[in-house]
């Protein structure tokens, strides 16, 4: 099994499975994808040709060539494959509230996702400062995310969202590290569980390796990638 991600300090998209695998040990290969530009004979581009109908990353392929190029399709797909593992809650309602969680996070926030960019390497809280105070859409999102992980937590009674690590808590792996980087204020019980999230095996794998990545590497901005 081969995933296809971009450059870890930026690429919120690639985080989020890589995290799945990694935690759930899961074995698979990276295939490192730098960005350079949109244009169709670009590197970007010219890699992901005939693999990707999107032309975006992350993209799984499996050992027999299937393509899954969503991320909640990845995470439904190994789910499936390794039932063993408990990716999503076993409890059916709590399996539900957990991909409705997910889903919610695909389709929308985009006000904190165009706002506050990941950028694992940086500290930027006056930026974060000051994009609440001129941005009622990023205060709306953090307001949002704050009372949907409460009720989780105080529903499971933690230490995840819905009690042992799931896909919800590596799905929202990258909205962490924008809060951490932006030092959006959130109350004591959502930062605890930020703090485990980050300390969680997966987790703390991928922000290692793209803080080593940010000292060698000279990036590009930030680009937009899969879902």
């Amino acid at each position: 099994m081969q995933l296809y991600i971009g450059n870890k300090n930026y690429s919120s998209w690639s985080m989020r499975p890589w995290v799945l695998l990694r935690q759930f040990g899961i074995p698979f290969d990276e295939v490192m994808v730098r960005f350079d530009s949109f244009d169709a004979g670009s590197a970007f581009k010219t890699t992901l040709a005939g693999l990707s109908p999107t032309g975006k990353v992350p993209l799984l392929v499996d050992d027999d060539g299937l393509v899954v190029w969503d991320t909640l399709a990845m995470a439904e797909y190994l789910a499936e494959r390794h039932p063993e593992r408990a990716l999503w809650p076993r409890d059916a309602r709590q399996r539900a509230r957990a991909r409705s969680l997910c889903a919610e996070m695909h389709a929308g926030f985009m006000g904190l996702r165009s706002r506050c960019p990941m950028n694992i390497e940086a500290s930027l809280p006056e930026v974060g400062a000051q994009v609440l105070a001129e941005h009622p859409a990023v205060r709306a999102d953090l307001d949002r995310l704050v009372a949907m992980w409460s009720e989780a937590l105080a529903d499971s009674g933690g230490p995840f969202l819905f009690g042992a690590f799931s896909t919800a808590d590596a799905y929202f792996a990258p909205v962490v590290s924008r809060l951490r980087t932006y030092a959006l204020p959130v109350p004591p019980v959502v930062a605890d569980w930020m703090a485990r999230v980050w300390a969680a095996p997966g987790v703390a794998a991928w922000v290692a390796e793209a803080l080593a990545e940010a000292d060698f590497l000279d990036f590009e901005e930030p680009y937009r990638t899969g879902r």
